[in-house]
């Protein structure tokens, strides 16, 4: 993997975590939102290709880093609550 493709992920997880963020409102900064999105975009991409579904482009990837966040968000606030 290369730089521009390490600071593509980077940039589509800020942008999945911020999304995520929003829908399941959450506050935090850039950092949290990239780490979130992009473990997002890991649990999404795991739990869709377990269900056999394929996301193609940078709007698909967003879905599905998007749906995973909200995921981690989810789980996250069950154990420490």
């Amino acid at each position: 993997m290369d730089w521009v493709n390490i600071l593509v992920s980077i940039i589509i997880g800020a942008i999945s975590g911020w999304i995520a963020g929003g829908i399941m409102r959450t506050s935090g900064g850039f950092i949290k939102h990239a780490i979130l999105g992009i473990v997002g975009g890991f649990v999404g991409g795991f739990i869709f290709n377990l269900l056999g579904i394929s996301f193609g482009g940078v709007l698909g990837t967003i879905v599905a880093s998007v749906i995973g966040a909200c995921i981690v968000i989810f789980v996250a606030r069950l154990i420490f609550k």
